[in-house]
């Protein structure tokens, strides 16, 4: 099939990768559940297949699917979201070497580097993504190698200028890598704006249905730092040898949910849009975490990087954690679960869930926050069901 010079978002997210199969003429990717490959002699692999390890075709079409939707050069799909940061860390520092973490980071994230990395030598340091000056101050004269952030943050919402982090990192001769989970490829393009690299777990929006665990990580088609511009080489080793791949059906279950993924993202961020509303005229909320409002300290940042301000929304209550943990255990139709962006809405504690790992540390969440990932349910259920819950 001949794609338009200029493909939009859901026509490369529906066609790149994924072209009919030549023998049948299926329009959908098949799952190749198979381990290997028969050769034609010895060496002689068809179209470099040999081991599903180092490559398979389900995998291949997801690779160079997000990495189209993301607008870079090559793509990796792992088995979870913390194996693609793995990955990258491992097959881009050495020991001795620095990275600069945001102080509002993913539990997960922070628990990989602080008691798995650290023990192999990579030191790191804390810093506010929202401040490019508070980045600045932590580099590391030719010791910092990463400049690793979320935006939007993990579970506090903060906005990160990935263009002004981007010129901090490269005047540094660091790079500058984006998790871009919480906004999904559809709402924001950290490429485009001068990152290096994205990782997502496509567990969440990727994946859209609660269905996969899987990562990815993409790697820009100009890395800005020439000590790393065979990145994506020096990737794609560590993932054949270090072996955290994404099976054929997890791959084919995340290409899936990509076809999807702008209609679905609309739909979150219209139904959060209307959720935070509601949340405003209630006298016992007492902070409400999402950039879309005009009184967030990142929200002029957000308009300028994002295509709208995407599902999640935290706040906070009055009463503290127990008053906090008492009510969501009291949803109906938003499910009490860690994880996010499926179709289903879900609510979490992330002082006493998801960001546990993190308690007694710098990145300690507010023991009276909850976190909501909001799903694409008819959105006047779903406030009601707050409601009734909140009391």
């Amino acid at each position: 099939m001949t794609q338009p010079t200029n493909p939009g978002f859901s026509t490369r997210a529906i066609h790149a990768g994924q072209e009919p199969d030549p023998r049948t003429g299926a329009v959908v990717p098949a799952i190749y559940q198979t381990s290997t490959y028969k050769q034609d002699g010895v060496g002689g692999m068809r179209e470099g297949y040999e081991y599903s390890r180092s490559a398979n075709p389900t995998r291949t079409a997801l690779e160079q699917c997000i990495a189209e939707l993301e607008g870079g050069a090559k793509g990796f799909a792992f088995s979870s979201g913390l194996a693609a940061e793995d990955t990258v860390i491992r097959s881009l520092l050495h020991p001795g070497d620095h990275m600069i973490v945001p102080t509002d980071a993913y539990g997960g994230t922070f628990r990989l580097i602080d008691k798995v990395q650290k023990r192999w030598g990579i030191d790191y340091s804390l810093a506010k993504v929202s401040q490019p000056d508070a980045i600045r101050g932590e580099i590391r004269p030719g010791v910092t190698k990463i400049v690793w952030i979320e935006t939007p943050t993990n579970p506090l919402l903060g906005i990160a200028d990935i263009a002004a982090i981007a010129q901090i990192a490269h005047e540094a001769g660091a790079l500058m890598v984006v998790d871009n989970t919480f906004a999904s490829p559809y709402l924001q393009q950290p490429l485009a704006l001068g990152a290096d690299i994205v990782v997502h777990s496509t567990t969440k929006y990727c994946g859209g249905h609660s269905d996969v665990v899987g990562g990815a990580v993409v790697v820009s088609k100009s890395v800005a730092v020439r000590e790393f511009a065979d990145a994506a080489e020096r990737i794609g080793f560590h993932q054949n040898s270090m072996g955290a791949i994404s099976g054929p059906m997890d791959s084919w279950l995340v290409l899936r949910g990509l076809k999807t993924l702008a209609v679905r993202m609309e739909q979150h961020c219209s139904n959060a849009e209307q959720v935070v509303e509601y949340l405003q005229g209630r006298g016992d909320v007492t902070h409400i975490h999402y950039p879309g409002l005009d009184s967030h300290p990142g929200h002029d940042v957000a308009a300028r990087q994002m295509r709208r301000f995407g599902g999640m929304v935290s706040f906070q209550l009055e009463g503290g954690e127990q008053h906090a943990v008492d009510a969501i255990g009291r949803t109906k139709i938003w499910t009490l679960g860690e994880s996010l962006g499926g179709v289903e809405s879900l609510i979490e504690h992330p002082g006493r869930m998801t960001h546990a790992s993190v308690a007694g540390t710098e990145l300690e969440v507010p023991a009276d926050l909850i976190r909501l990932s909001t799903g694409i349910e008819d959105v006047r259920d779903l406030i009601d069901d707050l409601g009734q819950a909140l009391g």
